[in-house]
This record gives C-alpha cells, sequence and structure tokens, in this order.
C-alpha cells in the first residue's frame, strides 16, 4: 500500500503539481512532435525512481514513464473538444492501473524490504490530491456546462479566487475528519453558503446557482471520501 502510495504521488506531482498549463497546450498542439511530451515522460520516470529510493526499482520507474508516455499519445490523438472529459477520466484510470500493476508486481517479486516513514507518505500524498489535481478534476467535470453569470462583466471577485478557496475548503475538512471534527464540516458548508447566497441572489441566475452547488458537493464529498480513506489508511498502519 506504501509502496502505491508513493507511485500516487509521484503520478499527482508529475501530472498536475509539476505540469504547467504551458507544456499541456503545447502538447495538445504538437502531439507526439511536442518536446514538452517527451520531458513529462522524464519527469513521472524520475520522480518514481527518487520517491521509491531503490535501484532495483529503477526499470519500473522507465516502464512506468513508457507506458505514460503511450497512454498520453493515445488521448492527444483521439481526444476532441467535445471528448476531452471522457478522456481525461480514462487518462487518468489507465495511469492508475499501471501504478497498481507495478506496485503488487514489484511488491511481490522484491526481496529489499520496504521501510519509510509511512505516515508522512500518505498524509502528504492525501493533502496533495484534495489541491491542484482535485481542481483540475472538477473544473473538468463541470466544464460541460460552464454558465456565464449575466453581471459577469461587472465581476469583480479576486484572480482565482474561487479555486483557492476551493482548496482551503478540502484541506479543512481532510484536517477536521483526521481529528474527529466532523461537525465542523457542516459548519463549513453552512458559512459558505451564506457568504455564496448573496451573490447568487443578486445575479438571479439559476444555472450558476445549480452549477455552483454541484461543484461545491463535488469538492466535498471528495474532500469527505479523501479524509475517510487517509485516516482509515493510518488507522491500519497504527
Amino acid at each position: 500500500m506504501i509502496l502505491f502510495v508513493k507511485l500516487l504521488l509521484a503520478h499527482l506531482l508529475g501530472d498536475f503539481i509539476w505540469q504547467p498549463n504551458s507544456w499541456v497546450k503545447d502538447k495538445e498542439a504538437n502531439k507526439h512532435k511536442s518536446i514538452y511530451l517527451y520531458l513529462h515522460i522524464l519527469l513521472h520516470g524520475v520522480l518514481a525512481a527518487v520517491l521509491i529510493g531503490d535501484i532495483g526499482f529503477i526499470p519500473y520507474a522507465i516502464l512506468i514513464a513508457v507506458t505514460h508516455g503511450i497512454i498520453d499519445l493515445i488521448k492527444l490523438n483521439f481526444q476532441k473538444t467535445k471528448t476531452k472529459r471522457t478522456w481525461f477520466v480514462v487518462d487518468q484510470i489507465a495511469h492508475l492501473l499501471i501504478l497498481i500493476g507495478v506496485a503488487l508486481f514489484y511488491h511481490r517479486n522484491s526481496i529489499i524490504p520496504f521501510f519509510g516513514l509511512n505516515d508522512f507518505w500518505i498524509l502528504i500524498t492525501g493533502f496533495l490530491l484534495v489541491t491542484k489535481p482535485t481542481s483540475i478534476f472538477i473544473k473538468t467535470i463541470i466544464s460541460i456546462w460552464s454558465p456565464e453569470s449575466q453581471n459577469s462583466h461587472q465581476d469583480n471577485s479576486l484572480a482565482n479566487a474561487g479555486n483557492y478557496i476551493g482548496i482551503l475548503e478540502r484541506l479543512l475538512i481532510v484536517c477536521f475528519i483526521l481529528t474527529n471534527h466532523f461537525e465542523a464540516i457542516g459548519f463549513l458548508l453552512a458559512a459558505k453558503s451564506i457568504f455564496r447566497f448573496g451573490d447568487l441572489q443578486e445575479a438571479k441566475d439559476r444555472k450558476l446557482t445549480e452549477y455552483v452547488m454541484i461543484g461545491t458537493l463535488i469538492s466535498f464529498g471528495i474532500a469527505i471520501v479523501a479524509g475517510l480513506v487517509i485516516q482509515a489508511l493510518l488507522l491500519q498502519l497504527s
């Protein structure tokens, strides 16, 4: 399990945290001719090898990098504007299946015992998961609606404020769960609803209201599931 957690952390860092939007746009435009595609592949291999920290894992790290590149190339060549959401989900599932297979096979065949700060790897991976990766996932899933507020031209909100608010609320939810303060999640949801009520009432846009509600519920749902999984893993190790 900890082996997979480390591989998942490497995947989150390589696919979301350390992959600039400029790389994504260049890959979509140039596909196999993009230099950033190969830098992206190399980054995944290096991250997997470094985080596992075993010279015997290098062939597996190369396998992860190569299969990651193949999966990305398939997605880049077959996705269309209308199918980006579907290919995003398929792409991530395929990557996770590869990581699971590598973790199971390597753990079964490795003669080197696995050591590490297990709690640390679980916590860092869990908290990282609910930041930018979850934001990208939510944005991709609900982009099918993307309503424009009638007052969008008067929007004076801070740049990317909604994204950072979502990240902070998910981090708080995970902290609440890990400290067994589940009631605080309801308080957080109520507080956000109160602050949002005025804006949505002023906009008088039902589509915008539904869009915000869907995004909020998905965000809270992912954070709650992540918190419960992290808590279960930590209890299993204790």
